[in-house]
C-alpha cells in the first residue's frame, strides 16, 4: 500500500471509529440528561464549565456554543479554580465539570469545593463510577470504548464525545428557551451569517442612488439616469408607483432593433411589471428572488411606492452571496 492509500485508510478508520462512538452516545441519553437540562434552564444564574487538559479545550467550545445560543456560560480552568478562580462561581450558577476519567487530581480537589458552595454540579465523564461520577448531582455519560489514537492514549474519540454531549445540552436549552433566528442574529451581528439574519433590503436601498424616470422621458434622459446612478438600470414610475424597468440590456436591444431612437420614450422600451420586493424584506430573500429569475437588479417598494433598486453586486459586497 502506498503512502497516499495509507493516509486515506487511517483517516477513514479514525472517522469510522469516532462515528460509532458518537452513535452509541444516543443510547446513553437518559433522565439524568433531561434533569441536567431542566436544572440549567430553571437556573437564574450562568453555566460555569470547567475541565483540565483537552477537556478544558472542549469546555471553552461548549461555553462559546451556549453563549451564542442564549445560555450565559463562563469557562473556568480546573487548575486555576483552586488558585482563586473559584470566585467566578456565583450563588445561582450551575457548574459543569468535564473529565474523561473523572479521577484526575485537579478534579478531586475541585469538586468538594463546588459541593461546599451548594451549586448544582453536572459531570460529563466516560466513567460513571469515578470520583466525579459519584459526586456529581447529574452524570452525563460520555462513554467511549477506546480512543481513535492507535495507542489508545491521545484524547480523540473521548473529546469528540464530550463535544457532542455539550452540543446536545446547548440545543436542548435552545429549544426550551424558544431561541429563534432573530435571537441568533442579536448574538452574531458580524459576518455573512449575521447579515443573512438581520440585513434588510431597506438597509441597502437607503445607501444606493435611486434611479428613476417617467414613462415619457426621452432616451437620452434614460441613458443619463442609468449612467449617473451606476446601478445598471432605472425604474420607470408614475406618481411614485412602478410601471417598469429599463436595464443596460434593454438599451442594447433597442439599438439592435431601431436605426434611430429619436422620438422613443421610456415606456417604449421598458419591461413592464418587473420583479420587485418589499423594502422591509430580508436581503437574503432578495438574493433568492434574483437567482430564481436569473436577473441582476430588483426594484424595491413599500406600500406600493418605489423606494429604490437593489443590485446583485450589493449582496456580494455585503457578503450575502
Amino acid at each position: 500500500m502506498n503512502t497516499q492509500d495509507t493516509i486515506i485508510s487511517y483517516a477513514r478508520k479514525t472517522i469510522a471509529e469516532e462515528a460509532r462512538a458518537i452513535a452509541y452516545l444516543e443510547e446513553l441519553i437518559d433522565t439524568e440528561f433531561s434533569n441536567a437540562v431542566e436544572t440549567i434552564h430553571n437556573s437564574k444564574g450562568r453555566v460555569i464549565i470547567t475541565g483540565i487538559g483537552k477537556s478544558a479545550i472542549i469546555a471553552t467550545k461548549i461555553v462559546a456554543t451556549m453563549n451564542s445560543t442564549g445560555t450565559p456560560a463562563v469557562f473556568m480552568h480546573a487548575a486555576d479554580a483552586i488558585h482563586g478562580d473559584l470566585g467566578n462561581i456565583l450563588e445561582d450558577d450551575v457548574v459543569i465539570c468535564i473529565s474523561k476519567s473523572g479521577n484526575t487530581p485537579e478534579i478531586k480537589v475541585l469538586v468538594p469545593f463546588i459541593k461546599n458552595f451548594k451549586n448544582p454540579l453536572i459531570g460529563i465523564t466516560a466513567n460513571k463510577e469515578s470520583f466525579l461520577g459519584k459526586e456529581a448531582d447529574y452524570v452525563l455519560h460520555a462513554y467511549v470504548e477506546k480512543e481513535a489514537c492507535p495507542n489508545n492514549l491521545a484524547p480523540t474519540t473521548s473529546t469528540t464525545a464530550q463535544l457532542v454531549i455539550g452540543d446536545a445540552l446547548a440545543v436542548c436549552l435552545l429549544h426550551l428557551q424558544g431561541f429563534s433566528s432573530r435571537d441568533f442574529a442579536k448574538y452574531h451581528p458580524g459576518g455573512a451569517l449575521g447579515k443573512k439574519l438581520y440585513l434588510r433590503v431597506s438597509d441597502i436601498t437607503s445607501q444606493n442612488e435611486k434611479p428613476e424616470v417617467s414613462p415619457d422621458s426621452d432616451i437620452n434622459s434614460v441613458i443619463v439616469e442609468i449612467t449617473e446612478k451606476r446601478l445598471g438600470a432605472t425604474a420607470v414610475t408614475k406618481d411614485g408607483s412602478i410601471l417598469g424597468i429599463i436595464t443596460d440590456g434593454d438599451l442594447r436591444r433597442m439599438l439592435t432593433t431601431n436605426t434611430s431612437f429619436a422620438g422613443l420614450t421610456a415606456k417604449d422600451i421598458m419591461s413592464s411589471n418587473p420583479k420587485r420586493i418589499d423594502n422591509d424584506a430580508m436581503a437574503v430573500d432578495a438574493l433568492d428572488r434574483l437567482e430564481e429569475n436569473s436577473i441582476t437588479q430588483l426594484l424595491a417598494e413599500k406600500d406600493g411606492k418605489y423606494t429604490g433598486l437593489i443590485h446583485i453586486h450589493d449582496l456580494m459586497r455585503e457578503g450575502i452571496l
